[in-house]
């Protein structure tokens, strides 16, 4: 019998088609379904290179205290993979983060600090900073670590690549972090760079979990403007709108910033003749029923 551990679970999730939103025959959309990673969304894969390569370069160890800010997903990854490996962890969010997210990262171990509702995740991020400087925390710093982007160039990437047959043309993801749009651009440039990688942000004033438009001082140092070709804005009721009619019309049961994902790439088919369009459902759906998304 051959058996898997739960971390050898992260990563080649399926590439499934869409059914039903497409009208040119000449253009596929591919959904990359990361809700089916074992943590449940994109972030399992930075997260667990983040740790494991801080613990192979013996930067921490069980006696450290980590911390991080998080407005879900991430945070979520950390908790798991920090259990795992018998690390503690603090993970902060504003306190208007959904109760699935909150009681899944207490699930699996790891404290958890709300930060004001008003302040957003930037709040939530100077929290963590004020207790990097002062009371000895070790920060992974997802906006700021290599190792969240090369997560996606070491297996995101190449699996879109494999599983496409090389016939990519399109690459669209939300920007949060931005480390998976950063990874998957390297890796995809490296072997074809004629493929457009676009990248989705919200309008002004639209908020969409995942997906942020960064005031300048917050801006991920992981993000580099050249690897993405173009910037398509969302809004807050599109994304809402395609979130649901995912569930309802595709059977994909994600969150918003999959339908913020899904509208960019909807709007890219409109304007090609032909092409591969991979883009990115970064989550499942299970982790908004107490917010008003389905409502």
């Amino acid at each position: 019998m051959q058996t898997k551990g739960i971390l050898d679970l992260i990563g080649n999730t399926p590439l499934v088609n869409s059914r039903t939103l497409l009208v040119n025959k000449d253009v596929k959309l591919l959904f990359k379904m990361e809700g089916n990673n074992p943590g449940g969304s994109v972030k399992d894969r930075p997260a667990y290179n983040m740790i494991k390569s801080a613990l192979d370069r013996k930067e921490i160890d069980e006696k450290s205290k980590l911390i991080e800010a998080t407005s879900g997903n991430t945070g979520i990854a950390l908790a798991m993979i920090a259990g795992i490996f018998k690390l503690n962890i603090e993970l902060v969010m504003p306190e208007n983060s959904t109760k699935e997210r909150v009681q899944t990262m207490r699930a699996y171990g790891a404290k958890v600090t709300l930060t004001a509702a008003s302040e957003g995740i930037e709040g939530s991020r100077d929290y963590a900073d004020k207790k990097v400087l002062e009371e000895g925390y070790i920060m992974l710093n997802q906006f700021a670590n290599p190792d969240n982007w090369k997560a996606h160039y070491k297996t995101t990437g190449p699996e879109i690549w494999r599983d496409t047959n090389h016939e990519v043309t399109h690459f669209v993801s939300a920007m949060g972090t931005t480390g998976t749009i950063m990874g998957v651009s390297t890796f995809l440039k490296e072997m074809n760079p004629d493929i457009e990688i676009i990248g989705a942000q919200p309008t002004d004033n639209s908020r969409i979990p995942g997906i942020r438009k960064w005031p300048e001082k917050y801006l991920p140092k992981i993000f580099d403007k050249s690897k993405v070709d173009r910037i398509i804005e969302v809004s807050e009721d599109e994304a809402r709108a395609m979130s649901i009619r995912l569930a309802k019309d595709e059977g994909v049961f994600s969150g918003m910033s999959s339908g913020g994902s899904v509208t960019t790439a909807l709007k890219i088919a409109n304007q090609i003749d032909k092409g591969v369009i991979v883009c990115i459902i970064c989550d499942r759906g299970d982790r908004y029923l107490s917010s008003d998304l389905f409502d």
